[in-house]
């Protein structure tokens, strides 16, 4: 598996698939092409095409290309190459319009690209030896130690730096969030929601109020990636406020020292790093169940971890986490990462609490492993019909 800094990643909203990774692959180009285009033409592919707009892919692409020779975008909904639905290729032409160079790239999720013919596998730098829970838990049962260790042992303690950052650019995104008011750009017409949700949750005893916060700030962090703000995806742009939420919920309300908290996002990091590496967390290929249930699985390890679960018990409460989402389906409307995209994130980080506090009446043994859901979860999302994985033609999408 890969360092988690390849998991998370400190970028702007709001989809790391159809901005962050299209931006990468346009940087990579105009790189390669070493300033002798006169122009440029791009073509977009399956998912990349059919939600492109309001995902804004191609601003992230030309934002890139245009300062340095004249581009289009070319959009191709209806075709899938074979490797992924976010394909897109990329031409450089000279005066004459002769091709001079052209590469195909992949967006695979969490804003990683990789180029067409290459090795998923080979492309990766390997930090850690174990791909899987099972084997982790071993290691833990035989040094006594917990997941958090055994990041820090892969990763050495250069890792706490990095992670550190990433705690402070959630923090962040979940405050600007609860200030922020007005109505988030693309056209549907969604107000933010998380000053009112946070401002609500005062006048209720403490238990709804609780659960009222933790609405708010993931209502926060998501509402600031659909506006392009600055987040951290967690696996993924879409499902940015699920563990940000969960963390800063009981970082200011249970007082854990931020010591504690980034163990706890070591932790969900490599929740997530197992299921990036195993299955998928991208919308295009798996379905939301990637995304958002990803996202909760890896906020249940993580409270989990904060309320001093077992090694069992936070491989239970990330279990259910994502078995609960299994079948969920990308279905943004309009291509915006607004509707439903915002409001599962709030209802996710609830359901990480939830199923922390389930695992935490437990011995932790159950009868599914979380290895197992992995594989359930991308069988599943192999399964799912084209119009049910980022290309807004089904589901909720349809009904516009």
């Amino acid at each position: 598996m890969e360092s988690l800094r390849q998991l998370f990643k400190i970028g702007h909203g709001p989809s790391s698939s159809h901005t962050m990774g299209p931006m990468k692959a346009a940087q990579t180009f105009v790189e390669l092409c070493k300033g002798n285009a006169a122009s440029f033409e791009v073509v977009l592919y399956g998912s990349l095409a059919a939600t492109g707009r309001g995902h804004l892919t191609d601003r992230a692409i030309l934002n890139v290309l245009e300062p340095v020779a004249p581009a289009r975008i070319i959009w191709e909904p209806d075709t899938f190459l074979p490797f992924h639905p976010n394909g897109m290729t990329f031409r450089a032409l000279d005066a004459d319009k002769r091709l001079l160079l052209e590469h195909t790239w992949y967006s695979v999720g969490g804003g990683d690209i990789v180029l067409d013919g290459e090795d998923r596998r080979v492309a990766k730098k390997e930090v850690y030896a174990m791909h899987t829970v099972e084997d982790i838990l071993k290691w833990c049962a035989a040094t006594g130690k917990s997941y958090w260790e055994y990041v820090d042992e892969c990763e050495g303690s250069e890792i706490w730096d990095y992670l550190h950052r990433v705690w402070e650019v959630m923090k962040a995104a979940v405050q600007r969030g609860i200030e922020a008011e007005g109505v988030l750009p693309g056209g549907l017409g969604v107000r933010r929601k998380a000053v009112s949700y946070y401002v609500h949750a005062a006048g209720y005893a403490q238990s709804l109020k609780s659960r009222g916060l933790v609405y708010a700030y993931a209502l926060a962090v998501s509402e600031e990636n659909a506006a392009g703000g600055e987040i951290v995806t967690a696996p993924t742009c879409g499902s940015c406020g699920v563990l940000p939420a969960v963390l800063y919920h009981l970082y200011t309300s249970k007082g854990f020292s931020e010591k504690r908290i980034l163990r706890a996002l070591a932790t969900a990091g490599l929740f997530g790093n197992i299921v990036k590496t195993n299955a998928s967390v991208s919308g295009a290929e798996v379905g939301c169940q990637g995304e958002v249930g990803v996202a909760c699985a890896m906020a249940a390890a993580a409270a989990s971890q904060l309320f001093g679960g077992t090694p069992a018990q936070i491989e239970y409460s990330a279990e259910m986490g994502l078995e609960h989402h299994l079948g969920l389906t990308c279905d943004p409307v309009c291509g915006l990462v607004q509707i439903p995209c915002i409001e599962r994130n709030a209802y996710a980080a609830a359901r990480a609490l939830d199923s922390n506090l389930y695992a935490a009446f437990s011995d932790g043994q159950h009868s599914v492993s979380f290895d197992r859901i992995v594989e359930v979860m991308k069988q599943t999302g192999h399964d799912l019909p084209s119009i049910y994985k980022e290309t807004s033609r089904g589901g909720l999408a349809a009904i516009q």
